[in-house]
């Protein structure tokens, strides 16, 4: 496998990288598109912070290309919908630069109460205008914060201990964790007449585009402070300049533009009541290591384990949760890839159920890790975690999901997968051992206990004595050795399914003469 590095990375992340085996590290920074364009057709993955821009045009080229890593939270240099249609995943450093980033709008908000940046300014002209510069304290001031997550939590957290309230918008926080937090959940239309100081901490998309403009200056207390270190163009910078032309906006701080570096001529520059700073919110040494650090494990999980967290075009979980989860959607994978070689009928639904703690959780990386899992043994290397539910509806494949927290008989986690042609089903259940490696524990009405990995014969026999003794010398006259072996019955002498793990592929003519051997009803030799 190659990755390259196409930005400056820190040495801690570098270092990651080039200790997983069978991996070859490129650092190439600098490129322009189309040299950057002319070798990523070589590159498994790359990882990138803010200078490289993946274009769709790049990325067209990207032959090759399963995973990109960006170090750091933004993805606005990174075409997620060419990287999606594409079945390039996306992932990103989310937790690295956290406490930068709400340390540096803090250091905004003081800086604008007190007038720093301009009496540091007049005092190093030689000027003493201690009257020019009267201040306001914070404490008892209202901060309204947009967009509750990790930074905003982290911002109220730093204000709340300063003495100032907290109000905020943002409609995926429940009250109960806005609550212990000790914040006001508002509507965001609500929120504007209340605070004296307004922050943002949302991306930058569609919905978030100049979401604060006229009609919402307008609504804002006069004198207002206005604070963005989240994405240039949250804020409309025209209607912005107005409000603050206006008087209706005391003064502003910004450390993102819609347009990176402003043009010269900006009115952004210019005026006096604006602290500007050059994108800088993540631009401290601990955050840099940190991203670096957590976007080097997390492509080094992707590349080596099939483990996929913090990608903005799968939908992962957090980290805390993904580490729990990951081995159900390794069992998942492979539950999809046996129940596909396994069912003889042109599979057009499959409902994949959670019964026990796992329903807990959030499942939709372990469906998505069936279907992948199903679609893998006949489109091959064109399914992944990106494309798979959407190859399934193409293929006219329905998927359903439910969910059960009550335990399923002698199992505390249970996964099961039903695959269905409208007129026969297959049923595979699996769970974990109790060191979390996969295990089948069910097919149909038989029980058994398979490890889903390698060479698999799955064989329909009559449960008499000498079949299992004489399929093991049809095995090892062959020189074929056995792993393990699994026997599953519905009743004593009736059908049974029997299941053997074999560290060598089996030739046409000896799966032939197994199928022969006495009663032996039907034989399938798996691959996972």
């Amino acid at each position: 496998m190659k990755l390259l590095i196409g930005d400056s990375l820190s040495n801690e992340g570098v270092k990651i990288l080039e200790k997983v085996k069978g991996l070859k590290v490129d650092v190439n920074t600098g490129l322009k598109p189309d040299e950057l364009k002319k070798i990523i057709k070589d590159y498994d993955a790359i990882v990138i912070r803010s200078a490289t821009k993946l274009t769709a045009d790049v990325l067209k080229e990207a032959k090759n290309l399963k995973y990109i890593g960006r170090a750091g939270v933004g993805l606005d240099n990174v075409d997620l919908e060419a990287a999606t249609k594409q079945g390039i995943i996306v992932m990103n450093a989310p937790g690295g630069n956290t406490i930068s980033t709400a340390e540096h709008t803090v250091s905004m908000i003081l800086a604008l109460s007190r007038n720093i940046p301009q009496a540091h300014a007049s005092t190093s002209g030689g000027n003493w205008e201690r009257k020019k510069f009267m201040g306001a304290e914070v404490y008892g001031k209202t901060l309204g914060i947009v967009g509750l997550g990790k930074i905003g939590t982290a911002v109220a957290k730093r204000a709340l201990a300063f003495g100032m309230k907290i109000v905020a918008y943002d409609p995926f926080i429940s009250l109960e964790v806005a609550k212990q937090l000790g914040v006001e959940i508002v509507e965001l239309k609500d929120l504007f007449p209340k605070v004296d100081y307004i922050t943002v901490h949302t991306p930058l998309s569609d919905e978030t585009k100049h979401m604060i403009s006229d009609k919402q200056f307008a609504a804002m207390k006069n004198g207002v402070k206005v604070i963005n270190c989240a994405r240039g163009g949250i804020i409309d910078e025209v209607a912005l300049i107005k409000a603050i032309d206006s008087g209706k906006v005391s003064g502003c701080a910004m450390d993102v533009f819609e347009t990176e570096p402003p043009g010269k001529e900006s009115p952004l520059l210019k005026s006096d009541k604006i602290i500007r700073t050059p994108h800088i919110g993540a631009s401290t040494e601990e955050a840099q290591v940190s991203v670096a650090i957590e976007i080097a494990h997390t492509i080094k999980d992707a590349l080596t384990d099939n483990v996929i967290k913090n990608a903005a075009n799968f939908p992962c979980v957090e980290a805390e949760v993904c580490e729990v989860l990951s081995p159900y959607i390794a069992l998942s994978e492979k539950m999809g890839e046996l129940a596909c070689q396994l069912f003889d009928g042109r599979i057009n639904k499959v409902v994949v159920d959670y019964n026990g703690q796992i329903a807990e959780l959030k499942n939709e990386s372990a469906t998505i890790a069936v279907v992948k899992g199903l679609l893998t043994p006949v489109v091959r290397e064109m399914v992944n975690y990106v494309n798979a539910k959407s190859l399934a509806k193409e293929r006219g494949i329905k998927v359903k999901v439910s969910e059960s927290t009550s335990s399923e008989e002698e199992f505390v986690n249970l996964i099961t997968v039903k695959v269905s042609d409208g007129k026969s089903d297959l049923l595979i259940c699996g769970t974990l051992s109790s060191n979390n490696q996969p295990r089948i524990v069910k097919i149909n009405d038989f029980y058994v206990e398979a490890k889903p990995e390698g060479h698999m014969l799955f064989m329909r026999n009559s449960d008499l004595p000498g079949v299992i003794g004489a399929i093991g010398t049809i095995l090892g006259n062959n020189k074929v050795n056995i792993a393990t072996m699994t026997f599953g019955r519905t009743e004593v002498g009736g059908d049974a399914l029997s299941v053997v793990n074999i560290d060598s592929p089996l030739s046409a003519k000896i799966l032939e003469e197994i199928k022969k051997a006495k009663h032996i009803k039907s034989v399938k030799l798996i691959k996972l």
